[in-house]
């Protein structure tokens, strides 16, 4: 199971990553221009560049305290506010009628759920 939350975790913080380094590096105008970013056009540099750092955020959050074995605890936490973005973006996806991002995003928060329910469980860092 241990081996199970940290490729989850490795896999979620991919995603973030890549998120993170679009959103915050990337025009808004080419990001509303991309397939699935549509929203961006509707959204301020700021909230887009925000949301792009939380990201980058999260992608740090969900590795590198275990990692380093430096407040683990912020893994599940990560995972949490993973869950929290990710409900954002749903909402955001339903808005707009893209389907598709909506059910990747269910599935990227049923990963991060599983994250956080096992490091604050059954597979905790301590003890």
């Amino acid at each position: 199971m241990n081996l199970a939350l940290w490729i989850a975790a490795g896999l979620l913080a991919a995603v973030a990553l890549a998120g993170g380094i679009t959103k915050t590096f990337v025009p808004k105008t080419k990001l509303a221009a991309a397939n699935g970013g549509g929203w961006t056009g509707d959204a301020s540099v700021g909230f887009v560049k925000t949301l792009g750092v939380l990201e980058l955020l999260a992608a740090v959050g969900l590795i590198l305290p275990a990692v380093l074995d430096i407040a683990p605890v912020l893994v599940p936490v990560s995972a949490v506010c993973w869950i929290l973005l990710m409900v954002g973006a749903m909402i955001t996806h339903l808005r707009y009628g893209e389907a598709r991002f909506i059910v990747l995003n269910l599935v990227y928060l049923a990963m991060a759920a599983i994250v956080a329910w096992g490091r604050l469980g059954p597979e905790p860092f301590t003890g």
